[in-house]
């Protein structure tokens, strides 16, 4: 089982520069849709930032004007009135209603908030998700046999959302902390700006901290994705491969490799959360030197007379309140860091370019008569690694031209590249005397009908399975093409006929009636080129001729490729042609290859 390392994308990747520093402006591009509403959560954060600075003022009230008797500031006595002033009484009351109105109308602004946010972080993370799987589909299958599955996966499910961690938790409390930040020292000044001056002088402290932390923090968090994807592989292939395993009784050696895959990952993290609480602790010593220092000196003019004890609790509470975006800001950019990481590795994805790419102003056609060229085609997996040499080849419409050749001589790679799967190293293919890459990718893939050796079935119905190639198709129409595949029997014989669910991968079925499924997919597809992959290698004598039975319906009047190991199986071909070493040998038939190339 070959494991996907997590490693390939990123070695395809070659502007890592732009990734390292472009990323999160790469994730505001794809959250311009959806900037209003960002907008509109910033603006309702920054609601946060006056009643905040509201929250020190009753206990102030409470301290200096109810208990100490002195007089009110201007601008609370412009807005209260005379009344109330005058009465201790009604001036606490006061204060305790501003308390209660003002910690209500902050849960009230964060529940708001947060049902926004929600809102627009799952809106941000579903179409990051819907980009990447698109990409992912048409990306190359050289790509995929490289890449695996797994880490593809991890990608679109785990490093998605970081569109969601830095735009909507990661941006917006960054720049409400930095409001609330510059809205405090203002406060805080007006007061006593030698106190303010000493809070604030935390701030470069900080930012070298954040810039000597942040770097390293990335980089961590780059390798735990990479380790979680690799554990995540084992549990995939030992799961997809679970009766091998079980055959062969390596249960506890799989779960030994589960084990120290998941230990890497497990010891990284425990480096990250080692770095990570270095830079909080740090973080939260420097705060507190400020503070020390802010309640020293405040004392000092408290008891010089430049402070009344009201006015020392009330900034007090500020720069309790100022440091606390100081730490979110700490906090945020350290947080930042894993899901820039994430980023990073989703837009490697996403910046991989397909082997087989569509031309600009492709043709469109409709329906092929069938006539198939194959020109002086070579092609090879990577340098070293040739599957076909100068292989020429014409069929005319309608025959049926059997491959053969050992294990590995390149039968499947040739037939590939009739559907695009790949492109030719070199040479040509040509469809009704047109070069397939001429055409609409979908429109070519829509002429040929595709039978393999393992036949895929989804996790659903065998009705959707059976019209998986042709989804508007009525029931009459499902039934009759698994009539003409000989599957209709089995079906009936089944408890929910064509509603029976296949299970995973279709092994709630038998390998034959799995394969008279794939049949009459086809039949239903009605595409006018067929490709059978070995289609009765793995079923028995019984079964392999009411397949053959299908197979011979489904032959007719269809331009045919038949790869088998037998040649009783190629009896009926018109054309026969021998893979030897990657070359073409014909080796009987009406028509034979024009060029044939020892």
């Amino acid at each position: 089982m070959d494991k996907p390392t997590g490693h390939g994308v990123d070695a395809r990747t070659n502007n890592d520069a732009h990734h390292r520093y472009g990323a999160g402006l790469r994730l505001l591009g794809l959250a311009r849709p959806y900037w209003p509403h960002l907008v509109l959560s910033f603006a309702l954060s920054l609601v946060s930032v006056p009643l905040s600075l509201l929250t020190p003022l009753p206990l102030r009230i409470a301290v200096d004007n109810v208990l100490g008797g002195a007089p009110v500031a201007g601008w609370l006595e412009a807005m209260l009135p005379a009344s109330w002033i005058a009465a201790p009484g009604v001036l606490l009351a006061f204060a305790a209603v501003l308390m209660v109105a003002t910690i209500l109308l902050l849960h009230l602004q964060a529940l708001i908030n947060w049902m926004l946010q929600t809102y627009v972080g799952q809106k941000l993370v579903i179409q990051f998700r819907e980009r990447l799987f698109q990409h992912v589909q048409r990306l190359s299958l050289s790509y995929h046999d490289m890449a695996g599955t797994t880490d593809t996966t991890y990608r679109i499910q785990y490093d998605a959302p970081a569109i969601q961690h830095l735009t909507v938790h990661g941006l917006i409390p960054l720049l409400t902390s930095a409001f609330t930040l510059v809205g405090m020292f203002w406060v805080t000044t007006q007061m006593d700006w030698q106190l303010a001056l000493v809070a604030l002088g935390v701030i470069p402290v900080l930012y070298l901290l954040t810039a000597i932390f942040g770097k390293r923090l990335k980089t961590r968090w780059k390798e735990v994705y990479r380790l979680d994807s690799s554990a995540m592989s084992v549990v995939q292939e030992a799961l997809s491969s679970l009766r091998v395993v079980k055959a062969f009784g390596t249960e506890e050696r799989e779960q030994r490799r589960f084990v120290r895959e998941s230990s890497q990952a497990v010891r990284k993290k425990i480096d990250v959360a080692f770095v990570q609480g270095g830079y909080d602790l740090l973080i939260g010593l420097t705060l507190a030197i400020g503070s020390a220092a802010a309640l020293y000196i405040g004392v000092q003019h408290v008891r010089s007379g430049a402070l009344s004890l009201g006015q020392l609790l009330m900034v007090m509470s500020y720069l309790a309140m100022l440091y606390e975006p100081l730490r979110t800001l700490g906090k945020k950019v350290a947080d930042l860091q894993a899901g820039l990481a994430s980023a990073e590795r989703a837009f490697a994805l996403l910046d991989q370019t397909p082997d087989v790419v569509e031309r600009p102003h492709a043709r469109h056609l409709a329906r092929a008569q069938g006539a198939i060229e194959f020109r002086d085609v070579s092609f090879s997996y990577g340098p070293g690694k040739d599957v076909l040499r100068g292989v020429s080849l014409k069929v005319r419409p309608g025959d049926r031209v059997g491959i053969q050749g050992v294990t590995g001589a390149g039968k499947t790679t040739l037939m590939s590249l009739l559907p695009r799967f790949y492109d030719p190293t070199s040479g040509q293919v040509l469809l009704d005397g047109t070069d397939i890459r001429e055409f609409r990718l979908k429109d070519l893939r829509d002429q040929f009908s595709i039978v393999l050796q393992e036949p895929v079935l989804l996790s659903t119905t065998l009705a959707e399975n059976i019209a998986y190639g042709r989804p508007d198709a009525d029931d009459d129409q499902i039934r009759e093409a698994a009539r003409l595949a000989n599957a209709d029997d089995f079906i009936a014989a089944l408890p929910d006929g064509y509603q029976t669910m296949v299970g995973e991968r279709g092994m709630r079925l038998s390998g034959g009636e799995r394969q008279r499924i794939a049949l009459a997919r086809a039949f239903l597809r009605d595409a006018p080129i067929l490709i059978l992959d070995e289609p009765t290698s793995s079923v028995d004598v019984a079964t392999e001729g009411r397949i053959i039975d299908a197979i011979e319906r489904l032959m007719r009047n269809r331009t045919t490729f038949m790869i088998a190991h037998r040649l009783s199986t190629l009896e009926s071909c018109d054309v026969r042609v021998h893979l030897e070493d990657g070359r073409a040998v014909a080796i009987g038939g009406a028509a034979v290859p024009h060029r044939a190339i020892a």
